[in-house]
């Protein structure tokens, strides 16, 4: 493996050398950090929603714009200032859709899935034309391994909105199953022919396709498809982290540290450097780095935050080499959410616990959905 000059290294994890050391407040009125000053109208909402704070449209647009900011970013301020804007609601008899929403929207990036699910139901009883609520319902439904609920949610949403959008939709819904290579050969087609797709589309297909393909062991086509897909968003943090563990587990963990050095506020990314950096055998730089990630989930412990378990399990597992620790958190990462990688990490944890019996469940439900993945079959055939 190319190892990279410790020298570059130190330059590349600049940031995170320079971080203060975590403090308490001292009071409510104690200032804890400044936001960055942002030139991008966002005082101009805030003031319009100063002025009118029943009003619902400003109060969406805030919220919105809140939420663009808090998944650009990372930072989970701005999802409790989004909230905030929401505020007038809480107890209201009568809430708009648009609140709703932006309510349910809030629900699922804090991993409250059966509550944002409910705040998307009355949404589509109300306005069957919803279709972002469709939208996110489907997506939601995929998380919690509901693939039939949400290819439902999909065919809904066909009948609102463009071929690709609808494509990528059932993808996402079918990327478990035993239907992904159908719908991964129907979104590139589809792909291919709208050449006048928004940014944002291109690449949740690009990234899409790039994951499905590293599912078949296509080294070749999922870099391909990954690089596209950062050629228009290179600092979407999702599609960061998915190439980052693409990298790492091809071997080219010399080449995450530049890819991530900019966005390393993203505990899932700050995660994936440290992955990086023990592949490397940086030892020095990998303490720097394992630290500013422990006091990170002692902060979110704290809080009594959950959202982080699968990124605190992989590194119980990985950077801690406690497998029976990240057993435990995989099990309750895994009956929350049953992405790829919550499957992946909880037959590797219990692998290396060498807790077989733990495994039973993931291992039937594998075999039932039909998931296709090179490395999930290794695992399976291991822990059996």
């Amino acid at each position: 493996m190319k190892r990279l000059p410790w020298t570059v290294v130190a330059v590349l994890l600049l940031p995170l050398f320079v971080v203060a050391a975590p403090r308490l407040p001292r009071s409510g009125g104690d200032i804890v950090a400044v936001l960055p000053v942002r030139d991008d109208g966002l005082q101009a909402l805030r003031a319009r929603h100063a002025a009118a704070p029943r009003a619902v449209a400003p109060a969406l647009e805030l919220a919105w714009r809140y939420v663009a900011l808090g998944r650009a970013t990372a930072d989970p301020r701005y999802f409790g200032q989004a909230q905030a804007v929401l505020a007038p609601w809480q107890h209201a008899a009568d809430v708009p859709n648009g609140v709703r929403l932006v309510r349910a929207t809030l629900l699922q990036n804090s991993h409250q899935f059966d509550a944002a699910l409910a705040e998307l139901r009355r949404i589509t009883e109300q306005d069957p034309r919803d279709a972002q609520a469709w939208l996110t319902q489907a997506t939601v439904q995929a998380v919690k391994g509901d693939y039939a609920g949400a290819t439902g949610s999909c065919a809904r949403l066909s009948t609102l909105t463009g071929q690709l959008e609808s494509f990528a939709c059932l993808a996402s819904a079918s990327a478990n199953t035993a239907r992904m290579r159908g719908s991964e050969r129907l979104l590139a087609a589809t792909l291919q022919r709208d050449g006048a797709a928004r940014p944002e589309l291109r690449v949740w297909a690009l990234t899409l396709l790039a994951e499905m393909a590293a599912r078949r062991a296509d080294a070749g086509q999922a870099g391909q498809r990954f690089r596209a897909a950062l050629a228009i968003a290179p600092h979407d943090i999702y599609l960061l982290g998915a190439y980052a563990d693409f990298l790492l587990d091809q071997g080219r963990a010399d080449q995450v540290p530049a890819l991530l050095r900019d966005d390393l506020r993203a505990d899932a990314l700050l995660l994936r450097q440290a992955l990086a950096l023990k592949q490397l055998g940086y030892r020095a730089g990998l303490a720097t780095v394992q630290a500013e990630l422990q006091a990170r989930f002692d902060a979110a412990a704290l809080r009594g935050d959950q959202v982080h378990l699968r990124e605190q399990a992989r590194f119980t597992l990985y950077l801690l080499g406690d497998a029976k620790g990240a057993l435990a958190l995989a099990q309750r990462n895994w009956f929350v959410q049953k992405e790829l990688a919550d499957t992946r990490l909880l037959l590797e944890a219990g692998i290396a616990a060498g807790d077989r019996e733990a495994l039973q469940q993931v291992i039937q439900w594998v075999a039932g959905t039909g998931l296709e993945d090179a490395v999930v079959a290794t695992l399976v055939r291991r822990a059996s």
